[in-house]
């Protein structure tokens, strides 16, 4: 993957270890936790476990240090996007997934390589997940690592992303929602081909403004921790809307999600990043429909083609 490593977050109990996230569940994963385990962690037990939302990188051994006697605490939609696409193994991309891809105007000759490959599947990198957890929610106040967090909620990135904010100090652990120097990949997928990630994650910055101080260290998923928050969550907010400017004036003729990536992305989309680029650039296609101020008319061949109104 072009994001190579994931942050993950040891918190010391009287009984052992409340980690926060795990990575994916891979032989090489595995084989770092247990040198970790060995090592640096005593030989201590994990006790808990908090994923700060679905994805595999985050959530993939969570299913595994509960196997091992740890306790899993997520939002609900974290749980439960988790277990479902576990639980959902595909050896070909479904009627449904090649049809959005169409109708995002992927290139024919690419959509019909994928259709012969086996894509993606969550399973491949996800131990299977609980059938019960502990649920945690906006308000909610968990102690672990002799602290008082307090849980705030984002969206856009995931759907119910958990961040942690230390009560007594100035410590934040911010998952993917509060990256520094990147951006997480807002994306719209075959399972709900009509939302609207960008108004979700925009709110959530927004939302988090009241609560940022310049003196917090924020411990993010991935890359390194840094201060600044307020001055962060401005800039997230600005990139999107700066985006959002330059697809306006792409959109002067008729463009397909996939024709897109010129003005939202500032570097060279190959095959390694071509499926997120295309899924968060039908985010901020589906963003400016919602706020109605492009139309879409399907082509032909299924492609969606999008304009600004009155051109």
């Amino acid at each position: 993957m072009a994001l190579d490593h994931v942050n993950i977050y040891a918190l010391r109990d009287m009984a052992g270890w409340t980690l926060v996230d795990t990575g994916f569940d891979s032989r090489k994963a595995r084989g770092i936790w247990a040198d970790l385990l060995a090592g640096p962690l005593g030989g201590d037990p994990v006790t808990r476990v908090i994923a700060t939302h679905h994805h595999p990188d985050h959530i993939g051994l969570a299913g595994w240090f509960v196997e091992n006697g740890a306790a899993l605490l997520t939002t609900r939609t974290a749980w439960l996007m988790a277990r479902m696409l576990v639980l959902d193994e595909q050896e070909r991309p479904t009627a449904e997934t090649l049809g959005f891809w169409r109708s995002a105007g992927m290139e024919p000759g690419l959509l019909a390589q994928r259709a012969q490959e086996r894509p993606f599947n969550f399973a491949d990198m996800v131990h299977a997940l609980p059938l019960g957890y502990t649920r945690i929610a906006e308000g909610d106040v968990i102690t672990a690592g002799g602290r008082d967090w307090h849980v705030r909620i984002g969206h856009g990135h995931a759907p119910e992303h958990a961040t942690l904010w230390s009560d007594g100090d100035d410590l934040v652990l911010g998952g993917d929602q509060l990256l520094p120097s990147i951006s997480p990949n807002l994306g719209v997928y075959a399972t709900e081909p009509n939302a609207d990630p960008v108004r979700e994650w925009l709110e959530s910055c927004s939302a988090f403004q009241p609560h940022a101080t310049e003196d917090q260290l924020i411990l993010p998923g991935h890359k390194l921790p840094y201060c600044g928050l307020p001055d962060r969550l401005r800039q997230m907010i600005e990139n999107h809307h700066g985006a959002l400017d330059r697809l306006r004036g792409h959109l002067s003729v008729p463009r397909t999600a996939a024709e897109c990536f010129a003005p939202l992305f500032k570097r060279k989309i190959d095959a390694g990043t071509y499926g997120l680029a295309l899924v968060e650039s039908l985010a901020h296609l589906n963003h400016l429909l919602a706020l109605e101020e492009i139309t879409r008319e399907k082509r032909g061949d299924g492609a969606w083609v999008w304009q600004m109104k009155g051109k």
